[in-house]
């Protein structure tokens, strides 16, 4: 990282980075930084699992080669991913959704545990590739709903099939870092970040999704979990952290392994917290809490220990919860009143890298 924590871009101008998932989210948001810093990026990914999506409205597919692919399908990936020649590899594209793996366990593993195996297939024998990055998620821990927050040593595990699902692709990465990548000369990492926010997510069961559509149509949110505690941040927070492991990684090979990306410990908080902040800048929003009886099985209480990313790559959170939600619900306000989503997307990462 250069100066301030913020990523080099002398580091990163020219580098050829693959990318997957540069259709979803966190995806879109990490295209637009990695063009900005001068990577030469190859997406690949679905088309875009909402309307509309960050990835359209910013119009991602221009600042990248776009390739859209499912990566259940190991001859259709490695057929893109090749002739990519990257030197470092980017891996979000997964199910993301919790509730989406209750409802389609079998797909979620599909996607999850041997997409991520048909990726990292894919990149045995290809000599470029200096640096592959996997993304997992906080709830890769078997959580003992306990008042703790868990290390990048604690068991995996996972209740439900999304959290089971990430903890076994963890697995599977390590197996294919020890049993090939290394030996090709391939730092392979993997990093487990919290609940994140920002504008431009309309996926379906996200708590601020799910609060701008229903204040932007005059109906009350329903929240199911109010007192579910978790570890919130900023898009720009985790997405940061990543672009520091990858640079760590392309000359330290020690780097390898999992790695927690979160906010400090104590800005971990509950869904009503997040909620009421929230509230106080959207106009006219109203808000129905239940009880927390309602749906399926879902952690109560997780937050993610970030010290070993503080100490070895100097991670540090830069805007608190309460700011991460005031621009998330000033991105949304302006893109409704009309504003360009890349150039809000834009002025957020500039405001990010300038933040002390």
């Amino acid at each position: 990282m250069s100066g301030r924590n913020r990523p080099d871009p002398s580091f990163w101008r020219g580098k050829q980075v693959l990318l997957t998932g540069h259709t979803g989210f966190k995806g879109a948001w990490l295209a637009i930084w990695l063009h900005r810093l001068g990577a030469r990026v190859t997406g690949i990914g679905l088309e875009p699992a909402t309307q509309p999506s960050l990835f359209s409205l910013a119009q991602v597919a221009q600042l990248c080669s776009s390739q859209i692919c499912d990566i259940r399908d190991p001859s259709a990936l490695a057929a893109r991913v090749r002739p990519a020649e990257p030197q470092i590899v980017l891996h979000l594209a997964a199910q993301p959704l919790v509730r989406e793996g209750y409802a389609r366990p079998v797909d979620t593993f599909a996607t999850n545990v041997m997409g991520t195996a048909h990726l990292l297939e894919a990149l045995r024998g290809m000599s470029g590739v200096r640096v592959a990055l996997v993304i997992t998620t906080d709830k890769v821990y078997r959580n003992l709903e306990q008042p703790y927050p868990y290390r990048e040593d604690d068991a995996l595990g996972g209740h439900d099939p999304y959290s089971a699902s990430k903890a076994a692709c963890e697995i599977v990465t390590a197996s294919y870092r020890d049993a090939f990548l290394r030996a090709q000369g391939v730092t392979v990492a993997t990093a487990r970040a919290g609940n994140v926010i920002g504008g431009g997510d309309w996926s379906a069961d996200r708590l601020l999704p799910d609060a701008v559509k229903a204040w932007a149509s005059g109906t009350p949110l329903q929240i199911r979990r109010p007192d579910a505690i978790r570890p919130w941040q900023h898009v720009l927070e985790p997405l940061a952290g990543y672009l520091a492991l990858a640079e760590r990684a392309w000359s330290d090979p020690g780097v390898c392994g999992g790695w927690n990306f979160g906010p400090l410990t104590h800005e971990a908080a509950t869904v009503k917290t997040v909620v009421e902040l929230a509230r106080g800048e959207w106009p006219g929003a109203q808000v129905h809490y239940g009880d927390g009886s309602e749906g399926p099985h879902e952690a109560g209480w997780l937050a993610l220990e970030i010290a070993k990313a503080r100490s070895a790559l100097g991670f540090r959170p830069r805007w608190s919860l309460a700011e991460g939600v005031r621009r998330t619900m000033a991105w949304y306000l302006q893109q409704r009143d009309g504003a360009a989503a890349r150039a809000l997307c834009e002025a957020e990462i500039a405001a990010w890298e300038e933040a002390e």
